[in-house]
């Protein structure tokens, strides 16, 4: 699966290591229990502008093969 800026966390999270990558970026969704009621909706591009994190970083680890 090629991870993208559109790719929803909770498709992220079901890939090997996803939930991981995400935690050592400090995106903060996964800790957030408002944010479990839309995870499915939440895309990465968007949760990386809202709290300034480095998407091409977070996409190059992600997918790396």
């Amino acid at each position: 699966m090629n991870i993208t800026a559109k790719t929803t966390l909770a498709k992220i999270v079901e890939t090997k290591n996803g939930a991981k990558i995400l935690m050592e970026n400090r995106v903060p969704c996964l800790s957030c229990p408002m944010a479990q009621f839309e995870i499915d909706k939440l895309e990465l591009g968007e949760v990386c502008k809202m709290y300034g994190l480095d998407l091409g970083k977070i996409l190059k680890e992600l997918n790396k093969k």
